[in-house]
Parts: C-alpha cells; structure tokens; sequence
C-alpha cells in the first residue's frame, strides 16, 4: 500500500481463515508485529503463522480471525515516531494502515475485535501501541518486548546515542511519549480494564533489557492494579520460545471474547 505519511510502499502479509473464501462473514483480526531485523514475511517463514492459526482453529481452540502482520523494516527500521518527524510509523499504522486493512478485508469494525502481539521489538510495539491507544484494542498479548528506558539514566544514554542533536525539549517529549512504566503509571482509574493483557518472556532470556525490562512491567501493572498475566516459560529470545508461546496467544485472545 502507498503510504502519504511515510512517502513510501509499505508491505504486509495477511492470514485468512479457512473459511474465509466461503462464509460472507466478517471476521475479528489481530495485527501481529515483526521483531528487530524482521519484516512482514517474518511471522510466517520462521513462525509457522499459517500452520499453528490453521490448527487452532480448526480444532476449536481459537476463533476465526484475520492476522495482518506489517513491514516496519524499511527504509528505516523501527515502529515508533521519532523524535524529528523524519520517520511517523505510529501514526502510519493508526491513520492509514488500519484504516486500509479494515477497508480492504472483511473486517468486524471496533475495538472489541481488534488485537495487537508481536515479539522482541514488535512486542515492545505491540505494548506501546496499547497504551497510547487503548480505545483501539481489546486485547494486547506482547512476547519478549523489553522496554526501554528502564531508568532515567539508561534513557538519556540510549535516547543521545541515537539522536545525538536532540534540545533539551525534544528528549524530554519522546521520553515521556515511550517510557512505558511511565505510561503504565498514567493509565487512570476508569481506563485500567481497558485492554487485557497476556505478557509471556523466556525465563533464558539472554537481553539484559527483556527478562528485567518484563519484570518491570509486571511490577508497575501490580503495583497500578492492572488487571494481566504474566508468564514466565522456559525459553530464550528465539524462535523455538516465540512458536511455543503463538498458541497460547491465540487461545488468550479467544477467550477473552468468551
């Protein structure tokens, strides 16, 4: 798709029901998020998408959806808006990508039936995305994500080493846009139901930033009263961990619409 935002073609992949071609009805659908280094062809070659959603639902074990995986790889890497405007993927995926997706294929409208995961960076995304917009997803089930800025400090280091001309201004606003604990501390009383949350990290997770980063988040959901799951399972940061944890996304997702 043409993107005016990005000035570029975007590329994704979709997975379509089994009975999708056949049955006229409209479906739920699930925007799943590639990692770091990964594109939208990623989730299907090495996370055997179409075979692991074509057993589950088949077998009963997951409702019918669509699952629509972007391409966030190219011409620059990355899910988020950075902080001189050069690069707005947010905004592209909540302004024109959906808007497109939900057009083009036979879609259930509202937030109810929509769902966002992904794993490493796309699950850090994935987070992001539902915290900023949490009138948009029902459900937000993010593997591996990490955060960043785990503390200030980490996140003056981290923020300079990336965008090293940033004012004092524009370091504080992006700050405060992708600090995730923060942005869980902000979440108010009558909004704290709002998504459900499934969190899984492998309990082998080599990445300073993931295995403490998703204890983290834990902690600040605890400690805010938000209603999760969080799972700890025998893993690294590897597909082996990712195809487990699929499945149990997919059943997470399901019967939240029990």
């Amino acid at each position: 798709m043409e993107s005016k935002i990005l000035k570029t073609k975007k590329k994704y992949a979709v997975y379509l029901p089994p009975d999708y071609q056949t049955s006229g009805r409209s479906y739920p659908v699930l925007y799943l998020l590639h990692g770091g280094g990964g594109n939208q062809t990623t989730w299907i070659q090495n996370g055997n998408v179409k075979q692991i959603a074509d057993e589950y639902i088949n077998s009963g074990k997951a409702l019918p959806m669509l699952i629509v995986m972007p391409d966030a790889s190219s011409p620059v890497r990355g899910w988020w808006n950075d902080p001189k405007g050069e690069w707005r993927f947010e905004d592209f995926f909540f302004e024109e990508f959906i808007p497109y997706i939900e057009k083009t294929y036979r879609i259930r409208t509202g937030r109810r039936y929509r769902y966002i995961a992904g794993l490493s960076g796309g699950g850090k995304a994935s987070l992001t995305y539902a915290l900023h917009h949490p009138e948009m997803f029902s459900v937000c089930c993010p593997l591996s994500p990490g955060i960043p800025f785990r503390t200030p400090e980490i996140a003056k280091i981290e923020i300079k080493q990336r965008f090293p001309d940033l004012s004092e201004k524009e370091y504080q606003a992006y700050y405060e846009k992708y600090n995730i604990i923060g942005l869980i501390n902000q979440i108010p009383e009558n909004k704290k139901n709002a998504v459900r949350w499934y969190i899984e990290t492998g309990d082998d997770d080599p990445l300073k930033q993931v295995y403490e980063g998703d204890c983290l988040v834990h902690i600040a959901m605890r400690k805010a009263g938000i209603p999760h799951e969080f799972r700890v399972s025998d893993g690294e940061h590897n597909w082996l961990f990712w195809r487990a944890a699929f499945p149990r996304v997919l059943a997470f997702i399901s019967f939240s619409q029990l």
